[in-house]
C-alpha cells in the first residue's frame, strides 16, 4: 500500500532542557541516523546519479501536446497534455526542454532501481502565469501513485532546481503532474535521480520516544528549500512548518509518565525567533479578534515535567487558528483522554495537524485567514495516537492489535461535543492530507492499523 521511506532529518533545534530518554539512547546531536541523513539532504553531490540520468530532454522530438510515448536518453517517458519544446520561449538548459500545460503529465515508462534524491529544473514558460506541480512516484510499476515531498511553484522565466529527498529503495518511476494554471504552462529539465551515500553502513529508525519514531508523515526537511514543509525539530516535539499558512502542516511528540509533572501553565506565548530568516513571525497578538483561540498543537498540559518544557509549547509555530468550542470542547477532551492513558500504565505517540482553509469561529461567517491573510484558517483538525502499554523498543511492539485513535474534526464552533463523534481511520486522514502518517511501521501492520476505526 506505502512505498518504503526512510526519514529526511536535518540539525535539532534544541529549547530548554533535554527530554528524559529510555536507557541507552542517543541524544539528539549524536544520533548517527540523524547525522547521515543530514549530509544526505544536504546535497546531492555526494550521490551516485543513476545511469541515463540527468535526463535533459535533448534527444527526443514531440510536437504536439497529445498523449504519446518518446524514447529519450534514459528510456521511455509519457508526455500526456506536454511536448518538447524548443523555442525562445521555453525555458532551458541547451536546445529542448519538456512543456506542459493544463494539467498535463510527464511519467517514466520503465523503473529505477533505487533513488534517494531526485532534482529537476523548472521555470514557467514565457509570460504565461504561474503554476503548481507535483512530483509523483511508483514502487509497482505504475499500477498505483503516491506524491513525494510539497507541491511546487513554477514562478519565475529562468530555471530554478527543486529537490525531493525521497529516500526510496527498490524499483520506483516518476512522473510529474502540473495541478494549477490552467493552459498556463511550465518547462522541465534536467530530471536528476541519485542513490546512495557513499557509505555501506544501512540507517537505523530513530529511538524510543523520538519524537519522529512513527514516521516523518510529509517527508519534510529543514531547509529553506522547502518553505511549505520545512521540518522544525525541538526538544519537546517536531513539526512540519507552512511559511505561506502560517501554521504547522503536523506536529508530532511523544508522551510518557515522566512528561507530565506539576509545572503549571506558563501562558507565555510568543514569536518563534528560530524560524528562518526573513520569514514572518506569527506574534501572540496575531489572532487578536480574530474569533478564534490560538490552538496549541502539542498541548501546555502534555508538557509539565519543567518551565521550559512547559514554555516551548507556546511558541506561535506550534499554533492554529482553532474554533473555541473545536480548542475548547472536544479537542481539550481528547486531549485529556490521552494524558488519562499515559497515567494509566501506557505511552503514546501522537501527530497531529491541521488542513484547508475556511472555518468557523466566534465571529460567525466562514473566515480564511486572519492577520491581515497572513495566516490560515484551516477547514479541519486532525490528530492519530498509537498507545502502547509502557517499554521498550517501541516500534517493534507496534503490531495489528495495537489501538490507533483518530479524529477528523470541522474547524468550527457548531461540532458536537463528544470527541468520539468524530473518531474515522488513519486512511481517511491521509487521504485528506496526502501525508504517510505511521510511515516507519511496517507496511503489513500498517495495512491493519491505518484501516481500523477505533471503537474503545
Amino acid at each position: 500500500m506505502k512505498a518504503l521511506k526512510k526519514l529526511s532529518l536535518l540539525a535539532v533545534l534544541c529549547l530548554g532542557l533535554a527530554a528524559c530518554k529510555k536507557e541507552n539512547q542517543p541524544q539528539p546531536e549524536t544520533n548517527l541516523f540523524e547525522q547521515k541523513l543530514n549530509s544526505k539532504a544536504a546535497t546531492a553531490g555526494t550521490q551516485t546519479i543513476v545511469a541515463g540520468f540527468p535526463e535533459n530532454f535533448e534527444t527526443g522530438a514531440k510536437g504536439s501536446y497529445a498523449v504519446a510515448s518518446v524514447t529519450l536518453s534514459s528510456g521511455s517517458w509519457s508526455l500526456d497534455d506536454a511536448l518538447i519544446g524548443n523555442l525562445a520561449a521555453d525555458a532551458k538548459n541547451g536546445s529542448q526542454s519538456v512543456r506542459i500545460r493544463n494539467t498535463g503529465i510527464l511519467s517514466m515508462n520503465f523503473d529505477v532501481n533505487g533513488a534517494d534524491v531526485v532534482t529537476i529544473a523548472h521555470a514557467k514558460y514565457g509570460t504565461d502565469a504561474n503554476s503548481t506541480w507535483q512530483l509523483w512516484y511508483s514502487t509497482n510499476s505504475g499500477s498505483s501513485w503516491q506524491q513525494s515531498g510539497s507541491t511546487i511553484t513554477s514562478s519565475a522565466t529562468t530555471l530554478s532546481t527543486a529537490t525531493f529527498n525521497t529516500a526510496i529503495s527498490g524499483n520506483v518511476r516518476f512522473q510529474i503532474r502540473k495541478i494549477s494554471g490552467g493552459t498556463a504552462r511550465i518547462n522541465i529539465d534536467d530530471f536528476s535521480i541519485s542513490t546512495g551515500d557513499g557509505t555501506t553502513t544501512p540507517p537505523t529508525t530513530p529511538g524510543d520516544n523520538s519524537h519522529l519514531l512513527m514516521g516523518n508523515p510529509s517527508n519534510a526537511v529543514a531547509s529553506t528549500s522547502y518553505p511549505e514543509n520545512y521540518l522544525m525539530e525541538r526538544t519537546y516535539y517536531s513539526s512540519s512548518y507552512s511559511k505561506s499558512r502560517g501554521t504547522p502542516n503536523w506536529v508530532s511528540w511523544h508522551i510518557g509518565s515522566s512528561d507530565l509533572g506539576s509545572t503549571p501553565r506558563q501562558d507565555d506565548f510568543r514569536a518563534d525567533n528560530t524560524l528562518p530568516t526573513g520569514w514572518y513571525q506569527v506574534s501572540n497578538s496575531s489572532y487578536s479578534g480574530s474569533g478564534f483561540d490560538r490552538g496549541h498543537n502539542c498541548p501546555s498540559a502534555d508538557r509539565t515535567a519543567s518551565v521550559a518544557a512547559n514554555s516551548s509549547t507556546f511558541l506561535m509555530s506550534n499554533m492554529m487558528p482553532q474554533a473555541p468550542n473545536n480548542n475548547q470542547g472536544p479537542w481539550a477532551d481528547l486531549e485529556n483522554y490521552t494524558r488519562s492513558l499515559v497515567t494509566a500504565g501506557n505511552e503514546v505517540y501522537v501527530i497531529c495537524g491541521s488542513y484547508g482553509s475556511g472555518g468557523t469561529g466566534s465571529n460567525g461567517g466562514i473566515t480564511y485567514t486572519i492577520d491581515n491573510g497572513r495566516i490560515n484558517v484551516p477547514s479541519n483538525t486532525w490528530k492519530v495516537i498509537v498507545v502502547l502499554p509502557n517499554g521498550n523498543n517501541d516500534l517493534s511492539r507496534v503490531t495489528s492489535a495495537t489501538r490507533v485513535i483518530t479524529v477528523n474534526m470541522p474547524n468550527t464552533n457548531g461540532l458536537n461535543t463528544n470527541w468520539k463523534t468524530y473518531r474515522t481511520t488513519v486512511n481517511a486522514v491521509e487521504s485528506a492530507t496526502g501525508y504517510d502518517i505511521l510511515s516507519n511501521v511496517p507496511t503489513a501492520v500498517q495495512n491493519v492499523i491505518e484501516a481500523v476505526t477505533d471503537n474503545q
